[in-house]
């Protein structure tokens, strides 16, 4: 599992462009997001870079936890 803290994010909106920028790198992952903490947890095998840089692609900048 893969967490990551995710600056910016705090609302839904926010929460659903992380949850579509991830998922295009790991269609069949589980990802979770906690609005009260800015983090995200990505259930996949990929490479934490990718998707850190996803999430700046997005708009997010992200760092893993």
């Amino acid at each position: 599992m893969l967490k990551f803290k995710v600056d910016g994010m705090n609302c839904g909106h926010c929460a659903g462009t992380i949850r579509h920028a991830l998922s295009r790198l790991a269609p069949e992952s589980a990802i979770t997001v906690d609005l009260a903490r800015a983090e995200v947890s990505l259930a996949a095998d990929i490479d934490p870079a990718s998707a850190i840089a996803a999430m700046k692609a997005a708009g997010y900048a992200a760092a893993a936890v």
